[in-house]
C-alpha cells in the first residue's frame, strides 16, 4: 500500500488541534472532589496523568460537533500504551479484508497461520471459537471482551506492520506507531517479519498471503522515554539501570480518542475521511467493545478471572463487586502494562441523554523498577479511574447546553 502524505497544513492541525482543548475544567471537577484526586492531582508528573474530555453536542438538525477538555495533556510526552493498540488493528484487519476485495474472504472465514522465521508460531484451531476454527472476527471477539494478546499478535501478522502503521499515519495520528506483537518479547528483526497465512472457506481455500518484511523503523519526537531506576531483565536478574522505551509502541491520548470518535460517530467526518468499514463492521466491533465478558457464550470466560466490569476501567476501576448502572453502556479500549492503566472510553446513556468520549493514563511504581510486577494499580490507578469516569459522568447529568 502506497503511503499517503498529507498537507503540511492538515499536519499542523492535528498537532494544535489537542493543544488548543480548555485546560481547566477537569481539573476543577477534580479539585471538588479532593478525597477522590488530591494524591494525583498533588503528583500529576510523578503519576504521568494526561486526560482529555469530549462531549458530544448536538444542534437541531441533530448534526453532532465535539467540544474538547484536557488535563496534562501533551501528546509528546511518551508513556506505554500497552493494549490500547489492539484497537486500530482491529479496525485495519477489517479495512483489509474489504479493501482485498477476495471473492468468499471475509472476517468469518477460517484464518489459518503458519510460521517462517525464527520464534513464530503456527496456529490451526481454536478451541474457544464455536467452530474450533480461528477467525478474524473471534480473534476481534477476544480482544475487544479481555484484550487477549494472542488475538491481537494474529491479527498484527495479518495486516502487517508497514500497513499498520501506513494507516496510522493516513488517517493522522501522527505521535502513534505500533511496532510489534504484544507479551512475547518481540523486537527488533523479529517484529519486522510476519508470517504467512491462508484463509479458507471450509476446505475451499480463498487467500493465501506470504511471509511480509518491513525494514522500515517509525521515529517519533517523544520525551520521557528513559524511566525509573532500573528493571527486571528477561533472565529475571534486577538492571541498576533506567528503563528505556524509546524503541516501543506509541498510541498518544489525542490520537487515541480521535480514532474512536472516528469510530463511534463517523457520520461526524467527511465520507473520504471515514475507515473504509460495511455496517456489519461497526456492529461487530460496536457489541464487542461494550459487551461485558460474562455476556460472552464464544469465547466463554470464567467469571473469577474475568468479572462483568473487568474491561470498564473509567467508572468501574477493577471492582470485581461493583454494581452496575443499568443506564450506562461503556464502549472502550483499556490496557495495563509497566505501572501505566489507559483507556479509551466512549459513554453512552439513553434515559439522560448522555453521550462523551473519555480517555486517560494514569501510572504508579514507587519503587521505579520496571517488570518486578510491584506497581500501585489497586491503591492508585484503578481507583484515579474509577473516579475520574464516575465524576465526569456526574457532571454529564447536569449538563444542560447538549443541543
Amino acid at each position: 500500500m502506497n503511503r499517503i502524505i498529507l498537507p503540511l497544513l492538515l499536519l499542523i492541525s492535528f498537532h494544535t488541534m489537542a493543544q488548543k482543548t480548555d485546560t481547566l475544567l477537569i481539573e476543577k471537577l477534580m479539585r471538588q472532589n479532593p478525597e477522590r484526586f488530591s494524591g494525583v492531582l498533588n503528583h500529576p508528573q510523578k503519576n504521568q496523568v494526561q486526560v482529555l474530555y469530549t462531549q458530544v453536542n448536538r444542534n437541531a438538525a441533530n448534526k453532532i460537533s465535539f467540544k474538547s477538555f484536557s488535563y496534562n495533556l501533551n501528546d509528546h510526552r511518551y508513556f506505554y500504551p500497552a493494549s490500547t493498540v489492539k484497537l486500530a488493528a482491529v479496525i485495519f484487519a477489517l479495512e483489509k479484508i474489504n479493501e482485498l476485495k477476495i471473492k468468499g474472504l471475509t472476517a468469518q472465514s477460517s484464518m489459518i497461520t503458519d510460521s517462517a522465521w525464527a520464534g513464530q508460531t503456527k496456529v490451526t484451531t481454536d478451541k474457544t471459537a464455536k467452530n474450533g476454527l480461528p477467525s478474524v472476527e473471534h480473534y476481534i471477539k477476544k480482544i475487544l471482551l479481555t484484550s487477549d494478546n494472542d488475538a491481537f499478535n494474529r491479527l498484527f501478522e495479518f495486516i502487517g506492520r508497514a500497513e499498520i502503521n501506513s494507516k496510522l499515519q493516513k488517517y493522522g495520528y501522527q505521535t502513534s506507531r505500533i511496532l510489534n506483537r504484544l507479551a512475547i518479547g518481540d523486537a527488533g528483526e523479529s517484529a519486522k517479519h510476519t508470517n504467512p497465512i491462508k484463509f479458507y472457506n471450509g476446505k475451499e481455500l480463498v487467500y493465501t498471503q506470504s511471509a511480509q518484511y518491513d525494514p522500515k523503523e517509525y521515529p517519533l519526537t517523544l520525551t520521557h522515554t528513559v524511566m525509573g531506576i532500573g528493571y527486571i531483565d528477561s533472565a529475571e536478574k534486577l538492571v541498576n539501570k533506567p528503563f528505556n522505551l524509546a524503541n516501543k509502541n506509541a498510541f498518544s491520548i489525542s490520537d487515541q480518542q480521535a480514532l474512536m470518535k472516528k469510530l463511534i460517530h463517523p457520520e461526524a467526518f467527511p465520507a473520504s475521511k471515514r475507515f473504509n468499514l460495511r455496517p456489519a463492521d461497526y456492529q461487530l466491533i460496536y457489541t464487542y467493545m461494550s459487551k461485558l465478558p460474562t455476556e460472552s457464550d464464544y469465547p466463554a470466560y470464567d467469571p473469577t478471572e474475568f468479572w462483568p466490569t473487568y474491561a470498564k476501567m473509567l467508572y468501574y476501576g477493577r471492582e470485581k463487586n461493583a454494581v452496575i448502572n443499568p443506564d450506562l453502556k461503556i464502549f472502550n479500549k483499556y490496557g495495563d502494562s509497566y505501572g501505566f492503566i489507559i483507556d479509551n472510553a466512549y459513554f453512552k446513556d439513553d434515559k439522560n441523554n448522555i453521550e462523551f468520549f473519555l480517555t486517560a493514563v494514569v501510572q504508579s511504581n514507587e519503587d521505579g523498577i520496571y517488570n518486578d510486577g510491584k506497581y500501585e494499580y489497586d491503591t492508585v490507578c484503578f481507583p484515579f479511574m474509577k473516579a475520574l469516569g464516575q465524576t465526569i459522568y456526574s457532571y454529564e447529568l447536569e449538563r444542560k447546553n447538549k443541543k
